[in-house]
């Protein structure tokens, strides 16, 4: 755990401004000592990556909120996408220094503007965008939990994480057999109730995503055991094709 004065002095992000991002629910600290002071443990500091890379790429602190907390976001998947967009603004940049030393050296000797042209970096970040929680379940789920305390934000995402425990649990039987499939239903309910309407074809897609490698399979095994999450997905591909 990490004191705000320390996370400041390893980020280089302001004690100010780290009390505003958990006053506007964008970083909230994981605890306080017993004077008060906000504290924060390897959870937060990955969220602060992942908000200090969107802000390098001039993204507004509410639309960060919005996707980092979009419950499909894919840390792996933003991680590539940031990647491809931070290359393209420092060739951009790298563009202009060039188009900049030449006219020092050797003048302007014609008016070539489209070195200033970001029109396809402007298209690959509203593409990576709509990716990144703006589906009308992401704004069911903002709507559902807008008035919600984090903590019980908190205890909907544990419960779920319970839900993959009992799969686990069980992921020595066929996929297919009845109390599986009764889980995955109750999975689905589940997500519905707390999230977002999940009808099957979304059910689908995310069981694809629990078995992509990433950052959900990642969580889903720690959780629940090794295997659990292609367990799931497989369970999941069965029920959803019924």
């Amino acid at each position: 755990m990490m004191t705000v004065n320390e996370v400041s002095k390893l980020t280089g992000v302001s004690i100010r401004t780290l009390q505003y991002y958990d006053t506007i629910g964008l970083l909230k600290p994981d605890g306080y000592t017993a004077s008060g002071y906000r504290l924060y443990d390897d959870t937060a500091l990955e969220r602060l990556q992942q908000i200090l890379l969107f802000k390098e790429l001039e993204f507004p602190l509410k639309e960060i909120k919005r996707i980092i907390d979009a419950p499909d976001f894919d840390r792996d998947k933003a991680l590539s996408q940031q990647i491809e967009l931070l290359t393209m603004k420092k060739e951009h940049l790298e563009g202009l220094i060039a188009f900049a030393r030449k006219i020092k050296t050797t003048g302007v000797n014609k008016m070539d503007f489209n070195v200033f042209n970001t029109a396809k970096m402007d298209e690959y970040a509203r593409e990576a965008k709509k990716q990144w929680g703006q589906t009308a379940e992401y704004k069911e789920y903002e709507e559902k939990t807008k008035n919600q305390s984090s903590e019980t934000q908190k205890t909907a995402w544990k419960n779920l994480m319970l839900i993959f425990v009992e799969f686990g649990k069980i992921k020595n039987k066929e996929p297919g057999s009845k109390e599986v499939q009764l889980l995955v239903k109750n999975l689905q309910d589940y997500i519905s109730e707390h999230f977002y309407q999940c009808s099957n074809e979304i059910l689908n897609g995310l069981g694809k995503m629990y078995a992509s490698g990433a950052e959900f399979t990642e969580n889903i095994d720690k959780a629940a055991g090794a295997g659990t999450a292609a367990f799931v997905a497989e369970a999941i591909e069965i029920y959803t094709a019924r």
